[in-house]
């Protein structure tokens, strides 16, 4: 958790920016704010760093991701492709503005694959949601042709790749929008957090109307703006700003120090046979906040980490097995389990949930191994590490090479 690793003075003296003057509210309170402004300065530190032409901050990747898709017009009824690799934010956001999540396959990319989003288009797709996973980048320029071809809305959910990019393009700037995760988890963190990208000026009008209450926010009157539509509650306070604004100008140097640790860690890990990792559609473009490793078989990915856990080696996620990131522990989406009924259930699913056919999604996770890369490594700490994952790895592979 990179992010999480560097929290210092930095971070201390743009939250006490905020509490000397009292407003946390991110707009208006011009007077008492005393020129502090730190949700618009943490929106422009990302358009910094990726090109975006607009980014909106709200209160976390999963509002961000939801005003993504309902900016670029996807709402009630609209069949939209989703990876069943992923947070479940996701695919929650596809549902709850009324769409029906349609899964596809993904690829060694670790994201939905061209040919896995070609398969599960019907007459009834509107649109994709594409995750850039565990730090990568899905392959885009195979995407893009898909999208194009059959005239689509693409929505990138990039929580997971803040930094990452494709061929000189940011990851969440292909489609029509895009979002990205400041949550604590992240590269960069504001406890909860998360901003919208676009390069598409009507749709961040919408976005940030939407994400207020249907604010437009024109005049110096709160009270007295006019609302063009509805909308809801994503915004993000401005002490949660103030951190995430400390973090993000702290992110090209994370980077580099990832970067370097990653590349550190796969050197000694490819001398040992049967270790491969994850593929990266434009390694220049990696922004390396996991390590991702792919075994030959999810029979051996599961014994290594079996030898993993007896060997105490800890700082890894076994996807495949995950509650919340891996479609198949997921039976309260699968059996539309709700508090509350949702347009799919009125509409009826586009699969049958409990019985999707997904072979290559589940042999790619069943070998995936994923590593959180840590930028305060040690050179003596990560040769520890590589030594004793490679251990495992080879006494797991043991049985199936006798």
């Amino acid at each position: 958790m990179p992010g999480t690793e560097l929290f210092g003075a930095e971070e201390r003296k743009e939250v006490n920016d905020v509490m000397e003057t009292g407003v946390l509210f991110r707009y208006g309170h011009d007077a008492q704010r005393n020129n502090h402004w730190k949700a618009k300065d943490f929106e422009a530190e990302v358009r910094k760093i990726t090109g975006a032409k607009y980014a909106h901050a709200m209160s976390s990747g999963s509002t961000a991701i939801a005003a993504a898709l309902a900016a670029s017009g996807i709402g009630t009824g609209d069949e939209v492709i989703v990876p069943p690799f992923t947070f479940i934010a996701s695919v929650e956001a596809v549902l709850f503005i009324g769409a029906l999540p349609v899964f596809a396959e993904i690829d060694e990319t670790l994201c939905l694959s061209a040919e896995g989003i070609e398969k599960a288009i019907t007459p009834k797709t509107k649109g994709i949601c594409l995750v850039h996973m565990c730090g990568g980048m899905a392959d885009m320029d195979a995407i893009m042709a898909v999208v194009k071809k059959h005239n689509l809305i693409l929505v990138e959910d990039a929580g997971q790749a803040f930094a990452a990019s494709y061929k000189g393009t940011y990851t969440g700037l292909f489609g029509t929008a895009g979002s990205y995760s400041f949550d604590f988890f992240k590269i960069a963190t504001a406890g909860e957090g998360g901003v919208f990208v676009t390069n598409d000026e009507e749709v961040y009008k919408k976005a940030d109307v939407y994400s207020d209450h249907g604010h437009d926010h024109i005049g110096s009157n709160r009270g007295m703006e006019n609302h063009p539509f509805l909308g809801f509650n994503y915004r993000i306070s401005e002490l949660h700003a103030a951190v995430a604004l400390a973090q993000t100008r702290k992110v090209p140097g994370i980077k580099e120090k990832n970067l370097y640790n990653k590349k550190f860690l796969q050197n000694i890990l490819s001398k040992t046979e049967g270790i491969g990792f994850a593929k990266l559609a434009d390694p220049s473009g990696d922004s390396a906040t996991f390590l991702n490793i792919l075994m030959p078989t999810p029979e051996i990915a599961k014994n290594t980490v079996a030898e993993m856990n007896v060997a105490g080696v800890g700082g890894f996620n076994y996807w495949f097995t995950n509650m919340y990131h891996f479609v198949n522990q997921w039976d309260h989406l699968k059996n539309l389990k709700t508090i509350s009924k949702l347009p799919v259930q009125v509409l009826g699913a586009p699969q049958d949930y409990n019985n999707l056919q997904l072979p290559k999604s589940q042999e790619v996770v069943g070998r995936l191994i994923s590593f959180g890369v840590r930028c305060t490594w040690t050179e003596a700490e990560m040769t520890t590490l590589a030594e004793k994952i490679s251990a495992a790895a080879v006494k797991a592979m043991k049985p199936v090479n006798a």
